[in-house]
Formats: structure tokens, C-alpha cells, sequence
């Protein structure tokens, strides 16, 4: 017990110290985490040798991890999922692991007689790495984009194919009809027992001890125990009982509240599961750095293969297909977890698992480096595409502007970028002077936004208004009015200062209309030759400011009776 507590505070200090290196050296914490591991382990310095130790300290972090992933698995936004999302999804996940499984056999892993290497590394990579995706899409402010929201829903679709993996995965040795069938049979009894018991149960005593933050926590613990100990009854793993818990507490109304307590807790036993998985790393020999390599170079190509093509089917264009294939491209954390109960169920071999733990540390970093500037990567990879000729969106306008030897027909007033405030004037305008549409061109590379346009009949340019042969091609010189409505954090390449510089040096005459995000950016929007600056803070206080005297003067029902009206006539293209 004394070595154990000994063990878990080296542990800690050392993953605490290369945490440190990792955050100033702008690297993925768990790579911080794995080397902490190794340098401590048995393969190491020898801190920690006892494998007892090194076996509690993983169990307990990856019963945490998985309670924690299973919490953020939100199973009403997988039933509103668009078809997009979908088909991407399950395009990605069936494509990598049919390619996956031939990959892997052809180059001479086994796949019987009690040996599963090659179909553990294809699951394994066929999952990408939540964390990694999450943190950097949330620091370039692009998780609300039509590649974030694909990315993410691919990222849930892809837990619930780890899921139905894990339970499968105790009868692999021996995979009668019978046997999977009695191994679903007890998840789905898992499963109903926890629902059961987190609908018409744990509500109630959760909402008596709501404001004792103690027992809030200290019930999500029994309840995550709990449905371990109940797995484990059954035969399955506490590991996926500690999942199936947090997808029933998911949809529970203290969810957030949960998870909010649960956070600090949950990281110091994640901590100490990728603190312990780096002990078992031993020093790579050529073969294991081999495999390794050979592993992360099949989990790129995959990836590229496997999401880019259903998307592009669907004919999201070049630049929403290509950047889910950019993002998804890293072995998950998930994948660490499938590949630990393979080796406890003596499923692979432990130099497999040494390569494919070695695999994830590699994409952990270049990763994390092609995401932060993934705009110029897929830049970078629309030329050459088209070139061989793979059609973007636009093919159709540039046939026609080649055809007609010109630039195409703009209208006089042209809407630059379309996010929400666009598409709220466009409703605007629909709802007050319908006439006005024939008159506005907008230039976007959303395809969402290209074909809702398009089917109602408006005059939409597909193009990145960022680069400047764009605006040149759509003939933005000839406008009269230009609106750049679109907040200088989700422009990519550019920001309002630039595009303004821009369109008023391709156009001396238009009025020009721009956005500031902040009050110091308005002098420098006019100065860069706006003609007018909008401030999104100073309606939003003059609408706040209505609703307190709204409140004050007891009317708050009318104003929203008001609002309400307003919202049912709206038709706009973005929700």
C-alpha cells in the first residue's frame, strides 16, 4: 500500500514536470504524460517497478477516462445528426476498417487462431484523438464551422463504433452467433439497467443534493463503481460499465453539472492512465520504430481516403471535404484503450502494441502542427486537385465566365463571406423588400450556403474571399455596395482590415460596409478605407436595454410575444 501511494506521487511530479515542458514547448499534454511514464517505468529509471502498481494506476485512469468519454457522447445531437455527418461517419469508419484489416494482413499480422493483431490496429486506427481535435479546433475558434461540426460529429459516431467494438471484443476467441449474440444480450442489459435506473432514479436524488457540490461528485463516483461492478457481474468489463455510465448520465438533466465537478478529478486519473501506459513502453527496437511508422503512415492515407471521398460525393467541395480529413488524422486516445484490453486478453502482441502506442506519439505532434495551419494545408492541396481534375464546387461559374470570355454577371450589391448576420439580413430583406435579393451577389465557400442560395434562386459565387484572384474573378470591381459581415475570428487567411485594403484597391468607388469586432478596430477599418463600420456590441446593449425596461414596466411577455412573432417569420439559410 506504501509503495503503491509512493508510486502515484512520482507519478504525478514527473508527469506535473514534463506538463510544464509540454505546455511552454506547445505540445499535446499526453505525449508529456507517455514520456513521464517511460522515464519512471521499469524500461527507464526504475522509480517504479512494481507492476501491481503500475497495473492499479492504469485501471483506475482508464475506468475515469472512459466514465468521461461516455458523458460527453450527447446522444440527441447523434439522432439530429445531418445525413452528412452520417454518411461521413460511417464512410470513414466501415472504408478504414476494410482497409484496415487488408492493410495490416497483407503485411503479415495475424488475424486467427487466437491472434488479433491486425484487427485491433484497425479499429485502433480508425479512431482520431478527441482531445487533440477539441483543444486546437476550440483555440482556432472553429468548432461552430461547417468543418468543425462535421469533424465532431464523426468524432461521436466514432465512440459508439469503440463501444460496440468493446463489447464484442471478450469473445473474439471464440466468435459463434451464439456467443456475440449473448455478449450484445448482456451489454443491452447493461445498458437498459442503467437508463432505467438514470431516468426514473438518480433524478430524483440528484435533485435533493443539487446544491451539496460534495455529494454531487461523490454520487457520480458510486454510480460510475456502480455500473463497473454491475458489468462485471455480467461478465463484461468494469471498463465499459464505467462507459456505459457516463452515456447514461449524458442525457441526464444534472449532466453538466457532473461533468463540471467531475473534470479535476477525471484528469488527475487520466493522468496517471497515460502515466502508466508510458511504463510499459520498453525502448523501441528497429522493428517496433518500423511498424510504428508503417502504422501512423497507413493512418493519414486512410484517413484522407476515407472521409475526403464520402464528403466530396456528397458534394460538400474541395475545402469542407478535405479539412474533416486533415482534423481526423491521429490515432485516438480511445485507440490506446482498445489496444490495453488486447494485450490483457492476450489478443496482441505486446510489440504491437509498443508500435501502435508509438504511432500515437508521432501523430500526437505532427498532428497538432497540420491542424494549427490546416487553411494552408488544404490551400495548398486544392491546386494540385484540380489540376488532375478533381472539380470543386465553382467548376460550373468558371466553365461559364471561360465561356462567356468575362467575368460572370455580379450584381450591384455583393455580400463578402456568410455567416449568421448575413444570413439574418437576407431575411431581412426577404421579410421587408423582396425585390432587393435580385440585386445581391454573395461570394462564400460553405456548400451548404453555395446550394440553399442557389436553390432559391440567388446569385451565390463559390470562393475563399481571402484570396484576392477570387474577388478578381467574381468581377467585385463592377459592385456598387460590398458587405463584409463575417467576425475577423472565423475569417481564414485574412481579417476585415485586410479584405477591406483589398476590395477598396479592386474597387476605388463601391461603399464599402465592414465589421468590427472591437471598438479599437473601427478607426483602422476606416482608415484601411471603409465607408461605413458596424458594431455588433452597440445593438445588442440597445436590445438589452428594451428588455429591462420591458421587465421594469411588467411587458417582458409582450416583448417576447414580439420577439416570438419575428422568430416564426424567419426563413434563414444558417439556424
Amino acid at each position: 500500500m506504501h509503495e503503491l501511494i509512493r508510486d502515484i506521487t512520482v507519478s504525478i511530479l514527473f508527469a506535473w514536470v514534463l506538463g510544464l515542458f509540454a505546455h511552454f514547448s506547445r505540445q499535446p499534454l499526453i505525449l508529456a504524460y507517455l514520456i513521464a511514464g517511460f522515464l519512471i517505468g521499469p524500461f527507464g529509471m526504475g522509480l517504479v517497478k512494481s507492476q501491481e502498481s503500475i497495473s492499479v494506476i492504469s485501471e483506475l485512469g482508464l475506468i475515469f477516462m472512459l466514465f468521461m468519454i461516455g458523458l460527453e457522447i450527447d446522444l440527441k445531437k447523434i439522432v439530429r445528426a445531418g445525413k452528412v455527418i452520417l454518411f461521413a461517419g460511417a464512410g470513414q469508419l466501415l472504408g478504414g476498417c476494410l482497409l484496415g484489416i487488408l492493410f495490416f494482413a497483407a503485411i503479415g499480422l495475424s488475424i486467427g487462431g487466437g491472434r488479433f493483431d491486425a484487427l485491433y490496429l484497425c479499429v485502433a486506427c480508425a479512431l482520431s484523438s478527441t482531445v487533440i481535435i477539441v483543444k486546437v479546433l476550440y483555440e482556432k475558434r472553429e468548432l461552430d464551422t461547417l468543418p468543425g461540426r462535421i469533424t465532431l460529429g464523426v468524432l461521436v459516431l466514432q465512440d459508439i463504433f469503440a463501444i460496440l467494438f468493446l463489447a464484442v471484443q471478450p469473445s473474439l476467441d471464440n466468435l459463434q452467433i451464439g456467443v456475440v449474440v449473448l455478449s450484445i444480450a448482456r451489454v443491452a442489459a447493461l445498458v437498459a439497467t442503467a437508463l432505467v435506473l438514470s431516468r426514473y432514479v438518480l433524478p430524483r436524488l440528484f435533485h435533493q443534493i443539487a446544491r451539496r457540490p460534495e455529494l454531487v461528485l461523490l454520487g457520480a463516483l458510486a454510480w460510475c463503481f456502480l455500473i463497473g461492478e454491475i458489468a462485471e457481474k455480467l461478465h463484461l468489463s468494469r471498463e465499459m460499465g464505467s462507459l456505459v455510465a457516463g452515456v447514461s448520465l449524458s442525457t441526464f438533466p444534472y449532466a453538466l453539472d457532473v461533468t463540471a465537478k467531475v473534470t479535476t478529478l477525471r484528469d488527475f486519473f487520466i493522468t496517471l492512465f497515460f502515466v502508466a501506459l508510458g511504463m510499459t513502453i520498453p525502448i523501441p527496437g528497429p522493428s517496433v520504430i518500423g511498424l510504428a511508422l508503417v502504422i501512423a503512415a497507413f493512418t493519414v492515407v486512410s484517413r484522407a481516403v476515407t472521409t475526403f471521398t464520402p464528403l466530396y460525393l456528397m458534394k460538400q467541395g474541395l475545402r469542407a471535404s478535405l479539412l474533416p480529413a486533415v482534423n481526423l488524422a491521429q490515432i485516438s486516445e480511445f485507440s490506446l484503450v482498445v489496444i490495453q484490453t488486447g494485450v490483457a486478453a492476450n489478443h496482441i502482441s505486446m510489440e504491437t502494441a509498443n508500435a501502435a502506442s508509438f504511432a500515437f506519439v508521432v501523430l500526437a505532434v505532427l498532428s497538432t502542427f497540420v491542424m494549427s495551419r490546416s487553411d494552408q494545408v488544404v490551400r495548398g492541396l486544392i491546386g494540385p486537385l484540380k489540376r488532375i481534375g478533381i472539380r470543386d464546387l465553382d467548376h460550373r461559374q468558371q466553365a461559364e465566365r471561360g465561356h462567356e470570355g468575362g467575368h460572370g454577371e455580379i450584381r450591384r450589391i455583393v455580400i463578402l463571406g456568410f455567416f449568421r448576420a448575413a444570413s439574418a439580413l437576407l431575411s431581412q430583406i426577404e421579410r421587408q423588400n423582396q425585390s432587393l435579393l435580385e440585386q445581391i451577389s454573395v461570394i462564400d465557400f460553405n456548400p451548404l450556403v453555395f446550394r440553399t442560395l442557389s436553390d432559391r434562386g440567388m446569385h451565390v459565387i463559390y470562393g475563399d474571399i481571402s484570396n484576392v484572384d477570387t474577388l478578381v474573378h467574381a468581377g467585385i470591381g463592377k459592385a456598387e455596395i460590398i458587405i463584409l459581415s463575417v467576425p475577423d475570428f472565423l475569417l481564414v487567411g485574412a481579417d476585415n482590415e485586410k479584405l477591406v485594403r483589398h476590395v477598396r484597391t479592386l474597387n476605388p468607388t463601391a461603399k464599402i460596409v465592414a465589421t468590427a469586432d472591437l471598438l479599437a478596430d473601427v478607426e483602422d477599418l476606416y482608415a484601411a478605407g471603409a465607408d461605413y463600420v458596424t458594431v455588433t456590441r452597440i445593438s445588442d446593449a440597445g436590445e438589452l436595454y428594451a428588455v429591462i425596461e420591458a421587465a421594469d414596466a411588467g411587458l417582458l411577455e409582450d416583448k417576447r410575444a414580439e420577439l416570438d412573432v419575428q422568430l416564426c417569420e424567419r426563413r434563414e439559410v444558417l439556424p
